[in-house]
């Protein structure tokens, strides 16, 4: 059929408005993806917004959750590092005579006829309240003995640090009073011998020199409870010196490098124009704008102060997390050394983030961004 000339043309039904009605749309019918859509970027613009407003905050959160992240990727690399190592502990433990249902029963008791999976979860869950289990080989908490043996080791740290920041910031500053005369190439020369010896070598040499031949101090260096403080500080005497040795060096050169840096600055040739006393312009005026590296390289020795000293504690006998750590390792107590293992990845990881925090905030360039 044709349309008449004059008639009205097809009709065009809006179903929307019909199933709206008088009262407008019913729940539900035509706003659900508009609203899911909102919800959904209602967090993405409140964070846009606290960035905008508190920059600073926002960076320090960022640096504490990408932290919290790299140390579960962490726990995930030592679980599967340790379950990856060659041997049953089961079978170790009883001996090559032990019967097949023997170490079938033993496995059976501590949990490894369990799926890979579910006892990392398990482990990650008792980590979280505080609680890394009991060791195979002695049965006690694991928890107990590394407070204990953290306390050694943080002890030996402060001292080895309190020696060593002041006196590398110190030499740093001298080497660039001195640059290029005898005082700054002797600094280089002793500080690259310093770092070209491994840390076994200086400590065995120094216990040749001070403890065999000498007499002058103890080795090997134990500390045990009932010690008064100052048996404590005569017994680490020789593995704080090795340890300051070993970083010492390293924070020197870098903290020369930074200065230098900072001195071929306008400002500073304005106070060298000026006629200010050179070690002055590098105290007062070049030193704390070259804070943020010598902070950053600081934080990396401080943690290796506490991460690296496994070697200076075997070598020591001194009774560390290190020391702890390795007779873990001989005898395959697995909750030993993932519980070591992930202490001394939570120390490297605050360490570094806190050196990151303070860089931060040593640098008015990035507390307020643009």
């Amino acid at each position: 059929m044709t349309q008449q000339e004059g008639s009205p043309g097809p009709r065009i039904v809006d179903l929307e408005a019909m199933a709206a009605g008088p009262l407008g749309p019913p729940p539900g019918i035509g706003l659900a993806a508009p609203a899911a859509a909102g919800l959904a970027a209602r967090p993405a613009r409140t964070w846009s917004r606290f960035r905008h407003h508190m920059p600073l905050a926002a960076l320090l959160i960022q640096r504490l959750a990408l932290s919290v992240l790299l140390l579960l990727a962490v726990s995930v690399v030592i679980f599967l590092g340790i379950e990856a190592l060659p041997g049953d502990f089961a079978q170790t433990y009883l001996g090559q005579s032990a019967t097949p249902q023997a170490v079938a029963n033993i496995r059976q008791e501590l949990g490894l006829d369990q799926p890979a999976v579910s006892r990392y979860f398990e482990w990650l869950g008792g980590v979280v309240q505080g609680d890394f289990g009991n060791s195979w080989a002695s049965g006690s908490s694991v928890a107990n003995q590394i407070g204990l043996r953290l306390g050694n080791t943080l002890f030996l740290a402060f001292w080895a640090a309190l020696i060593s920041v002041p006196l590398a910031v110190s030499l740093g500053m001298l080497a660039v009073h001195f640059r290029n005369r005898w005082p700054d190439r002797l600094i280089n020369v002793v500080s690259l011998g310093a770092i070209s010896l491994p840390e076994f070598f200086v400590g065995y040499i120094l216990i040749l020199f001070f403890a065999v031949q000498g007499g002058w101090v103890t080795f090997p260096s134990t500390v045990y409870a009932g010690m008064s403080f100052g048996q404590r500080l005569e017994a680490i005497v020789l593995p704080c010196a090795t340890l300051v040795l070993v970083v010492l060096a390293h924070m020197m050169r870098m903290t020369r490098a930074a200065i230098l840096n900072v001195m071929s600055s306008p400002y500073v040739e304005t106070a060298e124009l000026k006629g200010l006393d050179t070690l002055r312009i590098i105290a007062r005026h070049a030193a704390p704008n070259a804070v943020a590296p010598i902070i950053t390289v600081v934080a990396l020795n401080l943690a290796y102060l506490v991460v690296g000293v496994v070697v200076v504690e075997v070598v020591f006998v001194y009774p560390g997390m290190g020391q702890y750590m390795v007779d873990a390792v001989t005898v395959r107590d697995l909750p030993v050394v993932q519980a070591c293992g992930l202490i001394f990845a939570a120390v490297y990881i605050l360490l570094n983030m806190s050196a990151d925090i303070l860089a931060i905030l040593a640098n008015p360039r990035l507390r307020h961004p643009r």
